[in-house]
């Protein structure tokens, strides 16, 4: 048997999230908005069809919207990151290897059963393997995906973008079992060629390069003087043989940033340590969730260029004498950073802190001037653990630091943010019969 790639990609994944919620958008054109409702990020297929461009300031179409009856929403990451990790869960069985790429994009590798296949790959063909799972993941979550199958990483990105493009493909195309792929190798465009970036397609556009197929036949030694191993590996993906290795547990990561923009510029200090306790305290929670400590903050702060006056940008770093995830012992540390980054009639468009040289949990250096007992980390732990369960199972701020106000005002702009509905039970829909 042969190995065979997928992808399994989300179609119009927050747009297509917040219609599994509410039955009501499902054929209405609608499009998600970014940070404080600032640009467009996502579109319905039925938005598309209208001609939003994605990126577009909100602020110069919302009347368009309004008179062409488009619905709006606001970015709800509770709600996209939920749906995402019941997508991943979904798609496990289906596959023996299973690497989580995007928060709505995964590869998964599995055998193809013995038959005739095409040239680029041997086996049978996968399509109905492909139809079953689409029809799951939608009976199960409600969510629309594209089933891209092929040898290799490369041409299962080129098998989704085609399984998109053209309706006859229902959903889902395996490039590995056509008689003839390179018919539809040529109808991709270089520019759309996974890995190809905007230099190096207008270097193969001036070589006469302008699609994957061209790609894939160029010759090899003027391919790698321009892009090296890179290239290569791309162009040997192209032409069927795997060089990119499925990755099932993502590494460590080294650093971990929460940074926000405010919803209305900052002008005093304490709203500022309000701003910094909140954004430590969800830091502290993804280090706790990753496994990891730190023992290094750095706090950052800007004002606006458009605002008029002078732009002011500055850090400020702190070492811990002991590596931590106890929210309590990163506060203590960063809070006093706020202080030497504030600055008076300098109005701040945005914040944030990055937590540096990360270590596991099973790897923890002791100091000799700041004990530690084994009881007291132990408590520690148990106290951060019972804050995070409680979170996760009622919704996100149920149990929260005093450092991080109440109601603050600087707090991201979601006026048009739906409900929580699979992570906070007070969002649960009521049905009454």
């Amino acid at each position: 048997m042969a190995w065979a790639t997928a992808l399994i990609d989300g179609n119009n994944f927050y747009a297509s999230c917040e219609a599994a919620l509410d039955p009501s958008l499902i054929g209405r054109p609608l499009v998600v908005l970014s940070n404080n409702d600032g640009c467009i990020v996502a579109r319905s297929a039925e938005a598309r069809a209208l001609g939003i461009a994605m990126g577009t300031p909100y602020f110069q179409v919302r009347r368009e919207l309004e008179r062409l009856g488009v619905v709006v929403r606001s970015s709800n990451y509770a709600l996209y990151a939920d749906m995402s990790h019941r997508l991943m869960l979904t798609l496990e069985p289906w596959v023996e290897e299973l690497e989580v790429y995007s928060i709505d994009e995964a590869f998964g590798r599995l055998r193809r059963p013995a038959g005739t296949g095409g040239p680029v790959g041997t086996g049978a063909d996968l399509t109905a393997w492909g139809q079953a799972l689409r029809a799951q993941v939608r009976r199960h979550l409600g969510l629309p995906v594209a089933v891209g199958i092929a040898p290799s990483k490369l041409l299962a990105k080129v098998a989704n973008k085609l399984a998109k493009q053209n309706r006859a493909h229902g959903g889902v195309f395996d490039l590995g079992a056509v008689a003839a792929p390179d018919p539809w190798l040529a109808a991709v465009a270089i520019e759309d060629v996974w890995g190809i970036g905007r230099k190096l397609s207008r270097w193969c556009r001036l070589r006469g390069v302008a699609n994957a197929l061209q790609l894939r036949d160029m010759a090899s030694g003027e391919l790698r003087a321009k892009a090296g191993v890179v290239g290569l590996r791309l162009q040997q993906e192209l032409r069927g043989h795997s060089c990119l290795p499925l990755v099932a547990v993502p590494p460590a990561k080294r650093e971990t940033c929460v940074s926000r923009s405010f919803s209305e510029p900052v002008r005093e200090l304490p709203q500022l340590r309000e701003a910094i306790a909140t954004y430590l305290s969800r830091a502290a929670e993804k280090l706790r969730r990753q496994g990891q400590r730190t023992d290094t903050i750095t706090v950052f702060v800007r004002s606006s260029p458009f605002n008029g006056t002078s732009f002011y940008a500055n850090a400020a770093t702190v070492s811990l004498p002991l590596a931590s995830n106890d929210t309590a012992v990163l506060l203590a540390a960063a809070l006093p950073l706020a202080d030497r980054l504030f600055r008076p009639h300098k109005p701040l468009q945005k914040a944030g802190v990055l937590l540096q040289n990360l270590q596991p949990l099973q790897q923890l250096q002791h100091h000799l001037l700041t004990p530690l007992p084994p009881e007291q980390q132990q408590r520690r732990e148990a106290l951060m653990a019972t804050i995070d369960g409680l979170n996760r199972r009622y919704g996100r701020g149920t149990v929260q630091w005093a450092a991080c106000g109440l109601r603050p005002a600087w707090a991201m702009k979601r006026q048009q943010l739906s409900r929580a509905a699979t992570t906070r039970l007070s969002d649960i829909p009521v049905v009454r019969a």
